[in-house]
């Protein structure tokens, strides 16, 4: 079991690696405005994604009946339609989409970007239905070779063109080859149905991780949205590059202890939740401890000086997304009750915020108060995830500190 998580740890890792140093190398080869540009088009894709999203990978994973073909085709034929669409708004709001961010001489590139839902709507799912039994090398496979051949092709890309379009290409580039990789490493035929009771279901099982997408894309592009639209495309750059650096390792630890519990939480064992929940505390706070180290070093050898205005933001982003990747453990062990909404209210707090996010940075109090505003909202959540979770929840730590007072008084 350890060698398991391991194997999946080490592969996320080396993928979320990779897309770094490609986001760290497009960095360092184009202008710092252009930089900011380019932290539009992730902004852009995940406004599609967040809208469409139905958890119907989870679905595989969770799900009694995820083993089944035709239950697997079901949701490859819901995704396939549902990314298709998606790919159609995208490209018909991509002119209004590049003027309200302030940036309208790119609505090309957002039309471009339609090829990404357009790629994934056609993945196939085998690799998730692998999942179940612990077996997790297609799933790295479909991830990791496409995060390197886009690594490999912001060199030549820079050379040619030199401009925010070396990110925009790259990300089209990995969408495809994502698609290409989940049917090379799949066991199954491919195969699409479209059901209308398993799209009934799914929405059923999907709709709070919807709303919850929703409340997630506030959370993680809010900030930016209003720095890009108040504060510039140079201070969105900034803003970006710290976000990047410190919500990467939590995104990518975050989806290794999701992978890794998620099915061992079918049968809601309470001894295997109790670990879900303190892995996740664990890796909040040596996320903030590494950065806190390693944090300005690490930057300055990268990038330089050339993002010199990042270093005293650095650690109070590392202590955000720390609190965040606490309520990880939480939204895990709720997601294999079937509890989907529990993540959602738990990033309530997060985007109740945002009205007084827009306030600070009229009010020119910078990146530094933005990030306090965010820290606090972070802990609101954190809370509330815990509370939601009931007696297996925080309950149990509240007895162990009750009964190491009742010793220590005895």
């Amino acid at each position: 079991m350890v060698k398991t998580g391991l194997t999946l740890l080490t592969g996320n890792v080396a993928t979320s690696l990779m897309l770094l140093l490609r986001n760290l190398g497009v960095a360092a080869l184009i202008p710092v405005a252009d930089y900011g540009i380019a932290a539009t088009f992730a902004i852009v894709t995940s406004l599609i994604e967040m809208a469409s999203h139905l958890g119907l990978q989870q679905q595989i994973v969770q799900s009694d009946k995820g083993a089944d073909p035709r239950f697997q085709a079901g949701a490859q034929g819901f995704h396939a339609l549902r990314g298709v669409v998606a790919a159609a708004v995208l490209f018909a709001l991509a002119a209004p989409l590049a003027r309200f961010l302030g940036v309208g001489h790119v609505a090309w590139a957002y039309q471009v970007l339609a090829i990404v839902p357009l790629a994934q709507a056609f993945q196939h799912f085998d690799m998730h239905r692998l999942n179940r039994d612990m077996v997790f090398g297609p799933m790295i496979l479909s991830s990791a070779v496409p995060a390197f051949l886009s690594l490999l092709a912001i060199w030549p890309l820079a050379q040619w063109l030199g401009d925010y379009s070396v990110m925009l290409w790259s990300i089209v580039l990995h969408a495809v080859l994502m698609m290409v990789m989940s049917h090379v490493v799949a066991r199954r035929p491919y195969r699409v149905l479209l059901d209308l009771a398993f799209m009934r279901s799914s929405l059923s099982f999907g709709w709070p991780l919807l709303v919850n997408g929703a409340l997630l894309y506030l959370v993680f592009q809010g900030d930016k949205i209003i720095v890009g639209r108040l504060l510039g495309m140079e201070a969105l750059a900034i803003f970006a590059m710290g976000v990047t650096l410190t919500l990467t390792p939590t995104l990518v630890l975050a989806k290794s202890a999701q992978n890794f519990f998620l099915p061992q939480l079918k049968n809601d064992d309470p001894i295997v939740a109790r670990a879900t929940l303190e892995a996740a505390i664990l890796i909040g706070i040596a996320l903030v401890v590494f950065f806190a180290l390693c944090g300005v070093p690490l930057l300055r050898l990268i990038l330089g000086a050339k993002y010199q205005a990042l270093e005293p933001l650095l650690i109070w982003m590392a202590v955000l997304q720390g609190i965040r990747v606490c309520k990880v453990g939480p939204a895990i062990v709720t997601l294999a009750r079937g509890k989907t909404a529990h993540a959602m209210w738990a990033n309530v707090p997060r985007v109740a915020v945002l009205p007084f996010v827009w306030w600070a940075a009229q009010a020119g109090v910078g990146l530094t108060g933005i990030i306090f505003i965010g820290i606090c909202a972070e802990i609101a959540g954190l809370i509330v995830a815990w509370r939601l979770l009931g007696p297996s929840g925080i309950s149990p730590y509240f007895a162990h500190i009750r009964r190491y007072m009742s010793r220590k008084e005895d």
